[in-house]
């Protein structure tokens, strides 16, 4: 049993933070929203007053915020984690942020005696709930091996992507290859609908063809052939379009840093936009198939 703390009890943390607790963990937490920390008692967690206070009495630090501005703060702000924990800890960040700001992190930690991974994850709340999260790795070896045993307590794929900022790299470059094959997922059926193809037998045909991928057969953007995907619960998230629009813009940030060429990023990033701009951020990315049929 490990004395963890745990920062962030959003969508995501909370149903993280609660496995922890299922797999014997004593777990602090910490959260700017009440209620999430009052539910987390109730499961069984402990209250701390400040991720500074959480800290100092934990051995690990596992936090899932929203934006690098957080995680900086939390972390690397005078009083902030690193500076309330003891020499030998291990911090967890399980955000998705821009790759600058985690390797800044991980270095101010080092200078502390703090082993630290950026751990951004892939699953959604589903499989944050399930415990069958994919874990993008980004650290030392000796950081990686010492935070894959809590990881495999959230998750059922760890993968060490490589140092200091690599967890957010992998991330960043995934979910922009999501974004983009939505699209043309939902253009493909969209298409069908107006010359007559019958969305099942798309389905049927493209799944075992050439243009299958997850955006199809795990989460297929019209209701009927994957019963579990938003679009048969009128595109409930799942996975949010604020949040996937997030992520395009991380990779936009990334490839202008690096000077690497996006131009279907950059595309899936515009149209997110006017979704999103519609008052669409919280209804499940795949839904921007109604943007493209001209029915929002």
């Amino acid at each position: 049993m490990a004395k963890i703390a745990f920062i962030g009890l959003g969508n995501m943390g909370g149903p993280m933070a609660r496995n922890l607790l299922k797999a014997g963990h004593a777990v602090a937490v910490f959260d700017l929203s009440k209620p999430a920390v009052e539910a987390l008692v109730a499961d069984g967690a402990s209250a701390a007053a400040s991720p500074a206070e959480a800290a100092k009495a934990a051995e690990i630090v596992v936090s899932m915020l929203p934006a690098g501005a957080h995680v900086k703060s939390v972390y690397a702000s005078e009083g902030g984690v690193i500076d309330s924990m003891a020499k030998g800890g291990l911090l967890i960040d399980c955000s998705t942020i821009d790759v600058a700001t985690a390797r800044e992190v991980n270095a101010v930690a080092e200078k502390a005696g703090v082993d630290m991974v950026d751990a951004p994850v892939s699953g959604g709340v589903g499989g944050a709930a399930a415990g069958t999260l994919t874990f993008m790795v980004g650290g030392s070896d000796t950081a990686f091996e010492r935070a894959k045993p809590i990881l495999q307590a959230m998750g059922k794929t760890i993968v060490h992507a490589g140092g200091p900022g690599n967890g957010q790299a992998a991330k960043i470059c995934n979910n922009m290859l999501l974004g983009i094959s939505m699209i043309g997922t939902c253009e493909a059926f969209a298409l069908a609908e107006k010359l007559g193809l019958d969305a099942q037998k798309l389905f049927d045909i493209s799944s075992t063809a050439s243009g299958q991928c997850w955006s199809l057969t795990s989460y297929c953007p019209v209701p009927g052939p994957v019963p579990t995907s938003p679009a048969n619960r009128d595109y409930a998230p799942g996975f949010a379009t604020a949040m996937m629009l997030k992520d395009l813009k991380l990779a936009q940030e990334a490839a202008s840093k690096a000077g690497a060429a996006i131009p279907l990023g950059n595309q899936a990033a515009s149209l997110y936009t006017l979704f999103d701009a519609a008052g669409k951020g919280g209804v499940d990315f795949s839904g921007i198939i109604n943007m493209l049929r001209g029915k929002m």
